[in-house]
């Protein structure tokens, strides 16, 4: 059924019920005019039956011209809705043939592409084809195969990104060593000029003078109980020879040299020497060296800038006024390095404090290393482990500042710097010339050890070894390579103050004859 003719049946139903409705009413009014007539008088039911007729045509009028607008409208719908129905099968027609035209367009381009890709099909045969003889040609010519080639080509690129590679290489690191070795001479430099450190003076040996040389034979004593005596109660030697009025200690412990030396001084001022009073008299001197050794590590504390320490830790760093070291003193040098290490720590902007007390208390492990088994600098900061609570960052700066552990942050290199500076610049310390000599040996053996070393020499009393290598064994990456391993086997395997700079020299020289 179509629209139209669903309209139209709606429309007849509507009418339909227009006069079902009007009959309802009529059968109603009737029923009532009946009932009017037989109460009524005849008279009275004729102008009722009259009034009941005159209104049944009324409502008659009206249901007819109600059904006939209501046809109108449905009449006037249907034909919107068939209107509208038109243009939209027109719209529907319309898009048909455009897409039948773009069906047309999509075969024709089908085609089209069909076409095209059989023409790219046919040229890359002609291409894979000409490529083929183009590399035959090649191979001919060149007289190689294509993987010879692919070899060669691979290994000049890769010779020439190399080349680059080290050259780059170089040149960061001479950027980066100019920019860190102005940095650090800046620092060191200012840190130099701001300390001036006395010049080493002391001796490893202590001489005790006498008002006479009978005096010798009075220390010596009936059948030399008194030298036996004083060297039991002291633990050092007494050296007793031609020299004139004077008397030479030797022992391990300066400590105990210092305490001989005092109760020596004291026996030789008062005149009674016997084993009695040797034995008392080392008993008070014992005492007051004790007491001298808390004084003096009080005042260095002082004079670095680190109060407070624990007692313990005091009276350690007091022994080390009796210390050396190439004859430079031990307490003088931990004070100076607190010092430099202030500076540094100040021009770095790291924590002073803490770099400062880890200067002072970076030797510390030198007081008891001839009775404890280690380096001093772990036994150093096992001993600030058990006294007092200091800091994690100090213990970790004394035990690293000789690298013997993993260093984990910037104060022991700090401190490693101001104990090179302290210990390296002029007259800080003393050195025998066989010592030195061999240093020498030592360092120009660890050059020569290595494959490619022509000659080496150590100079600039052992701060600098230059080394002349073989050009035809080493080329220029290898040079590199090879100054880094001596560097790191000089490390390894010998001790010295400060640092050592390597120099490796490659030359290559062309001789030909003219004849």
């Amino acid at each position: 059924m179509s629209p139209v003719d669903l309209v139209i049946v709606i429309a007849g139903l509507i009418v339909a019920a227009g006069a079902f409705v009007v009959g309802q009413r009529l059968a109603s009014g009737k029923v009532r005019i009946d009932s009017a007539a037989q109460a009524a008088t005849t008279a009275e039911a004729e102008r009722i039956v009259q009034e009941a007729e005159a209104r049944k045509r009324e409502l008659l009028l009206e249901a007819r011209d109600e059904a006939l607008k209501i046809r109108g409208d449905a009449e006037q719908e249907v034909r919107q809705r068939r209107s509208d129905i038109e243009r939209q099968e027109r719209r529907l027609q319309q898009k048909e043939e455009q897409l039948d035209r773009r069906i047309d367009q999509v075969e024709r381009r089908e085609q089209n592409l069909g076409q095209r890709e059989a023409e790219l099909d046919r040229v890359k045969a002609e291409l894979t084809e000409a490529k083929q003889q183009a590399r035959q040609e090649l191979e001919r010519v060149a007289n190689m195969t294509a993987a010879e080639a692919k070899a060669v080509l691979l290994q000049e690129i890769e010779d020439e990104v190399r080349q680059d590679a080290n050259r780059r290489v170089r040149e960061i690191e001479e950027e980066t060593k100019e920019e860190a070795e102005k940095r650090a001479q800046k620092i060191i430099v200012s840190a130099i000029q701001r300390w001036a450190g006395e010049v080493v003076g002391e001796h490893v040996l202590s001489v005790v003078h006498l008002p006479s040389d009978e005096m010798k034979g009075r220390i010596i004593g009936r059948e030399g109980r008194n030298i036996r005596a004083l060297e039991a109660a002291t633990g050092v030697d007494l050296i007793i020879d031609d020299t004139p009025d004077a008397v030479t200690l030797s022992g391990f412990d300066p400590v105990r040299r210092e305490v001989a030396r005092v109760a020596l001084t004291k026996l030789v001022a008062d005149g009674r020497i016997h084993p009695a009073r040797i034995e008392e008299v080392v008993a008070k001197a014992r005492q007051e060296v004790e007491q001298e050794m808390r004084e003096e590590g009080e005042q260095a504390a002082l004079k670095a800038g680190v109060p407070g320490l624990h007692p313990e830790i005091i009276k350690l760093m007091g022994r080390l006024k009796f210390r050396t070291s190439y004859g430079q003193n031990i307490l003088n040098h931990s004070v100076e390095v607190a010092h430099l290490a202030a500076m540094i720590a100040a021009e770095m902007g790291a924590d002073v404090q803490v770099a400062r007390t880890s200067g002072f208390l970076h030797d510390i492990g030198k007081a008891v290393d001839h009775e404890v088994e280690g380096p001093h600098a772990l036994i150093g900061a096992d001993i600030l482990r058990r006294h007092g609570k200091m800091s994690p960052k100090v213990i970790h700066a004394v035990a690293a500042h000789h690298f013997e552990e993993e260093v984990r942050d910037v104060y022991p290199v700090i401190i490693s710097a101001a104990d090179a500076i302290s210990s390296a610049r002029p007259g800080a310390r003393r050195e025998s010339v066989e010592s030195y000599i061999k240093r020498l040996e030592a360092l120009e053996a660890v050059a020569n050890s290595f494959e490619g070393v022509e000659k080496s020499f150590a100079i600039q009393a052992g701060r600098e070894v230059r080394i002349i290598v073989q050009p035809d064994k080493v080329d220029d990456l290898g040079a590199v390579r090879l100054a880094r391993d001596i560097v790191k086997r000089i490390e390894e395997t010998l001790e010295y103050p400060g640092q050592i700079k390597v120099t490796l020299i490659r030359e290559t020289r062309a001789v030909d004859y003219a004849r």
